[in-house]
């Protein structure tokens, strides 16, 4: 007989699931804030080169004074073009904070725990409430949601991600466009609500679920990888009695839950990424702004940003899951008491 290996969140109201899923959601951002701005710096640098043709510069000779009676020599060297701005996790972030202050690196943070505070509070704190459902429609069988089969975990996270996307749109574009302008007069806003206002006025309410579309597929594709993912080893850790269902657990699952995460909304994040911070007119749509990006760039331009990608989403799965297990026991021995 299976052991009891999770806490009965059926007896957490839905209304402390939601507020639970939001507060260690808010937490996990703040804490890794910066590898996301440096991963949207990353995502961005480059689309806007007029080709990916390299520009060469004819080689020139240079005169160099010899020791002694020795006659002159003369060396040939051949300029190079000025290279990326950004190279890296760590550079990135040094750049950024060496050009434009540490405070660059939260910019959009505001906007950043608007988003978590409806994101996470639906893609997370809807998830057992979903799958539960699903359970009930498909296997009948609802005495725990821990028994769900596979692939109604993925439905229930593919639905809560896309639900969350609708909702949470809006504080989305506001937080890329803010971390993606450096302080260097790029910048069009002064303020959260003033970006609201600005991207309201100029380009439509649409203009504030700009990029909906890629952004439910990297969504979906993430809550899959990060929530189910979560939820299989996990169940997987304590099955096996690999791990008692404490920190260490927690811990495991969610590295290996951002790994699988990184791995496969890579290229949907870059296009999403790019097609929201980009002006009106440029791209047609995501589809667009994808075949542009594989033209001009290649295909590794999918995978910019991979490694402060990584870290960030390993990061956030880690601080997330571990303040949202502690949480949920706290507020699961409240209601018990």
């Amino acid at each position: 007989m299976a052991p009891n290996i999770a806490l009965k969140t059926e007896e957490i109201p839905f209304y402390a699931k939601l507020l639970t899923a939001g507060t260690a959601g808010c937490i996990a951002d703040f804490a890794t804030f910066p590898f996301d701005t440096a991963k949207v710096r990353l995502q961005v640098q480059g689309e806007n080169a007029a080709s990916r043709t390299k520009v060469i510069h004819a080689p020139y000779n240079v005169p160099v004074m010899s020791a002694g009676l020795a006659p002159r020599k003369t060396i040939t060297v051949t300029p190079r073009g000025p290279g990326p701005r950004y190279r890296g996790t760590v550079g990135t972030i040094m750049t950024i904070v060496r050009e434009e202050g540490p405070k660059s690196l939260y910019n959009g943070l505001t906007a950043g725990l608007q988003r978590q505070a409806a994101f996470a509070s639906i893609r997370i704190g809807c998830y057992d409430t979903t799958k539960t459902i699903y359970q009930s429609w498909f296997q009948g069988d609802v005495r725990s949601s821990d028994g769900a089969s596979i692939p109604i975990r993925i439905c229930a996270g593919i639905t809560t991600g896309a639900l969350a996307v609708l909702v949470a749109q809006p504080t989305e574009v506001v937080k890329v466009r803010f971390q993606a302008a450096a302080r260097n007069g790029s910048s069009k806003y002064s303020s959260t609500v003033g970006a609201y206002r600005s991207i309201a006025k100029n380009e439509g309410v649409r203009g504030l679920w700009r990029g909906t579309f890629p952004n439910v597929i990297r969504n979906s594709i993430v809550s899959v990888a990060e929530i189910v993912c979560y939820d299989v080893f996990k169940d997987m850790i304590l099955r096996n009695r690999i791990l008692e269902d404490g920190i260490p657990c927690h811990f495991s699952a969610a590295v290996m839950a951002g790994f699988s995460a990184t791995v496969v909304a890579s290229p949907v994040d870059v296009v999403k990424t790019r097609f929201m911070n980009s002006p009106v007119g440029k791209y047609k749509n995501a589809v667009d702004c994808a075949v542009k990006t594989a033209v001009k760039e290649g295909p590794s331009a999918f995978y910019k940003g991979f490694v402060p990608a990584f870290s960030r989403l390993v990061s956030w799965n880690i601080c997330m899951w571990i303040t949202y297990e502690q949480i949920k026991k706290a507020v699961d021995q409240s209601f018990r008491s």
